[in-house]
């Protein structure tokens, strides 16, 4: 029988991978277990943007999208 995710699965979405979301995960902490550079990228969560500010306060759960990208600046 194929491998599924159940729905209450512990897992999130990070760009294009499926990641493990312990209790309590942050954003911040998340970037910095995949080797981020955080000053270098800008974040979502669920379509959300996420300033810097805010990545240490921004608790994950398991079903969230997180995308980050380089933030493109200029006119």
């Amino acid at each position: 029988m194929p491998e599924t995710i159940e729905p209450h699965s512990t897992h999130l979405r990070f760009n294009d991978q499926t990641l493990p979301c312990p209790e309590g995960l942050t954003l911040a902490a998340l970037l910095e277990a995949q080797g981020v550079d955080a000053q270098a990228v800008a974040t979502a969560v669920n379509g959300t943007f996420v300033p810097r500010s805010q990545r240490d306060q921004q608790r994950l759960r398991a079903g969230d999208t997180v995308l980050s990208f380089q933030a493109i600046v200029g006119g």
